[in-house]
């Protein structure tokens, strides 16, 4: 066995107060010679002095010399071993933005090349999360189209957040903290992710997570604190363990345990109802081997060794990630009875794994530059295939809403592997049902699909797909995409095709939505419509008519509070009003404001279980009454539904409108097992209320000496707000278990 290292301690995000120090100019052309000779030195020393002397005395929020920044942008680069064009852009990437000089001078300076790369990481530094959409939708065209034809465009914008995100807090403004911070977690981390370029995705998510909730972020630190004091022995003994059996196998390798970062803990918390005492994979171990043969050697050692745990192994080594990523994963009952997690892999996938694209460029054939064969040798997929999934995207159109909402479906979700009749793999993400593999394939496919067969049997579309799976499609002549469609795919080219199709047949509904909520809106100002007349709004947001307005209105194009201001020039709507105004999601006359789909029929009542209490952003299905007169909408995974899984006639897909996931609240259920000590509901009222929420009731239950129950009814805005909070109540100490209600 090779010598191994030092168990490997977490990686410290640099202090987002840290004083910048940056490279000298010597410095850094050192450090790009070191790992290619050919380096023009001359370009770069000529692009060092050209961004000090451009940005001159421009100061960044810390005090230091603006030019400090693109300099250590580049330094970034330089980690990765990027080539010089990339050094060069990432010399000179805001000074087109925050000087004079124009593509023209940089085409003339430094060539097109460079001049092509600094417009396009130009372009993208106007991508911001804004209440624009229309110009934000614009932005993140140009920022898609840009990335899917030159990844060192992505790769200069992602160093460039990396160094905002480790200089964050010298910005006073709380608000911008945020704003920069969500970016980072919902944009420019996952684009990282879909490149592979792990060691940068970690970052950005501690860096944004630190920021975001600052609570959470110190009390998972304080725990993995104690942890790492009780377990750091085991985690050595296991290491030592598991190096020997392989050592005795002759396989040669080397092992050391990793920690998970608490970003990635926080992550698990809001996904999984567990408490933090109940994680089992806070540690890790990762097995480095010589070869391939030698991975699968290595598995079968340890696995004769100890008993594996069932379906928790994974090969991504015959079947890669979107993203290149290449290992197996498999997690073993272990020495006195440990539940250990491994990933096993050699230096080779360990460097793809950690640097994605990056690991690709090499120095070849007297030229350095990212390496497209061994790319190709070493198991992976066109490294841009994830971005130009996000163009197709944008091939459908759609508002500016619609267009974040699916590049990100794009951008975060797992896969799974399913087949053709004839044996062609295709790749979805972790979810996907018949009609998202449908669209992958062709999405002329997509619209004509009528029915489906999964492994030779007929399914319905609300299918899950698994591994492995064989998928036909049963096509009909006639495209028909009924609007129930979109609670039935979880891939945004699914979604973005269907709504195409949708957005042709519900301008009266989403007219009719616009009209209620500016009307909702003047009246939470003693206003109403019918006294004023909107041709100033229409002149202002250039409509042709009323129903045009209230379209862009029910759409999301236009905000209400702007048409009011529009009619009644300085008269506002303060948070507080516009709070008031949201609508609560109940049953009745007013539930088809809330949600819409198969068998809404005039006289239907729509009920709202509350069994599960369905809150927007939940997959929801109706279940038909037995007198033909109601229906009752349930989460899909309310365990209620059990009572119906033998009558398929009476199950109806459903999904959210707009309205409720725009402008209402619902209430929801948690159920938590608490340690009986003192102040401990006032703990947990206190992380509810930080959160967001509103407590409506709570209501104590098998109440022992150390440990009671406790439902809570909470106000929320949707799922994600709900998962938010049950997570912040799981980062709490005194808190064992969160679950939402499901029946």
């Amino acid at each position: 066995m090779k010598n191994p290292p030092k168990e490997e301690a977490p990686r410290d995000v640099k202090s987002a107060t840290a004083k910048p120090k940056f490279l000298r100019q010597f410095e850094l052309i050192e450090k790009v010679r070191s790992y290619d000779p050919s380096a023009d030195e001359g370009l770069l020393n000529r692009a060092y002095v050209y961004a000090m002397r451009m940005h001159g005395a421009q100061k960044r929020a810390s005090g230091d010399p603006y030019f400090a920044h693109p300099i250590e942008v580049a330094g970034i680069l330089t980690d990765y071993r990027l080539d010089t064009a990339t050094i060069v852009t990432a010399l000179l990437h805001d000074v087109i933005e925050d000087t004079p000089v124009t593509r023209a001078e940089i085409d003339r300076l430094f060539g097109a090349e460079i001049g092509e790369l600094v417009e396009g990481v130009t372009k993208l530094s106007k991508l911001e999360l804004s209440s624009e959409h229309l110009r934000q939708a614009e932005n993140l065209r140009k920022f898609i189209l840009a990335i899917s034809k030159d990844v060192r465009v992505l790769m200069v914008k992602l160093a460039d957040r990396l160094h905002n995100m480790r200089t964050l807090g010298f910005i006073k403004q709380p608000a911008k903290r945020e704003r920069i911070a969500r970016e980072t977690l919902d944009i420019y981390a996952p684009l990282a992710r879909s490149i592979g370029m792990h060691r940068m995705t970690t970052e950005l998510e501690e860096l944004a997570f630190e920021h975001l909730n600052p609570v959470a972020h110190k009390a998972i630190l304080r725990r993995l604190e104690t942890l790492r004091t009780q377990q750091g022995g085991a985690v050595s003994m296991v290491s030592g363990e598991i190096g020997s059996r392989l050592e005795a196998a002759l396989v040669p390798s080397r092992v050391y345990g990793r920690e998970k970062h608490p970003f990635s803990i926080w992550r698990k918390l809001q996904r999984k109802s567990i408490g933090f005492s109940q994680l089992s994979d806070i540690y890790a171990f990762r097995v480095i081997v010589d070869t391939e043969e030698d991975c699968y050697r290595a598995l079968g050692v340890i696995h004769r060794a100890w008993p594996c745990v069932p379906e928790r192994f994974k090969d991504f080594i015959s079947t890669p990630k979107r993203n290149n990523y290449r290992s197996l994963h498999t997690t073993v009952v272990g020495p006195k009875g440990m539940r250990i997690e491994m990933q096993i892999r050699t230096e080779a996938m360990d460097l793809v794994a950690e640097e994605g694209v990056a690991a690709h460029w090499r120095y070849k054939d007297q030229s350095y530059g990212f390496d497209i064969e061994h790319q190709k040798a070493a198991g992976g997929r066109d490294p841009l295939v994830n971005l130009r999934h996000l163009v197709q995207v944008l091939e459908h159109g759609g508002d500016a809403e619609e267009l974040v909402e699916h590049a990100k479906l794009e951008m975060y979700l797992d896969q799974v592997f399913v087949f053709t009749p004839k044996g062609q793999l295709v790749s979805l993400p972790r979810g996907a049902m018949p009609l998202d593999f449908a669209y992958a394939v062709h999405t002329d496919i997509g619209d004509t699909t009528v029915g489906v067969k999964v492994n030779g049997e007929l399914k319905p579309l609300r299918t899950v797909l698994s591994n492995g799976d064989v998928v036909e499609v049963i096509r009909g002549g006639k495209p028909a995409v009924p609007p129930d469609w979109r609670s039935l795919t979880v891939t945004g080219r699914a979604r973005s095709a269907i709504r195409r199709h949708i957005r042709l047949t519900e301008k009266e509904e989403f007219t009719k939505l616009g009209r209620a909520t500016v009307q909702q809106t003047f009246e939470s100002v003693a206003k109403t419509l019918k006294d004023v007349s909107l041709r100033p709004a229409l002149d202002r947001f250039a409509m042709a008519s009323e129903d045009d307005l209230f379209e862009a209105v029910g759409r999301g194009r236009v905000a209400p509070p702007l048409v009011l201001e529009a009619i009644f020039p300085g008269l506002k709507v303060s948070e507080k009003e516009a709070a008031a105004a949201r609508r609560r999601i109940e049953g009745g006359k007013q539930a088809r404001l809330y949600v819409r789909g198969g068998g809404l029929t005039p006289g239907v009542t729509i009920h709202f279980g509350e069994c599960c209490s369905p809150v927007p952003g939940d997959r929801i299905v109706g279940i038909l009454e037995s007198d033909g007169r109601g229906m009752t909408v349930h989460t899909i995974d309310c365990e209620k539904l059990a009572e119906f899984e033998d009558r398929e006639e009476l199950w109806r897909d459903l999904q959210w409108t707009p309205e409720a996931e725009r402008n209402a609240i619902a209430r929801a259920r948690l159920t938590a097992t608490i340690r009986n000590a003192p102040g401990v509901l006032g703990q947990v009222a206190t992380v509810i209320g930080e959160a967001g929420g509103n407590i409506v009731n709570l209501r104590m239950h098998h109440r022992q000496s150390d440990f009671f129950d406790v439902d809570i009814d909470v106000d929320v805005q949707d799922a994600k707000h709900l998962t938010h909070i049950a997570a912040a109540l799981r980062a709490n100490p005194s808190v064992e278990t969160v679950d939402r209600a499901k029946g």
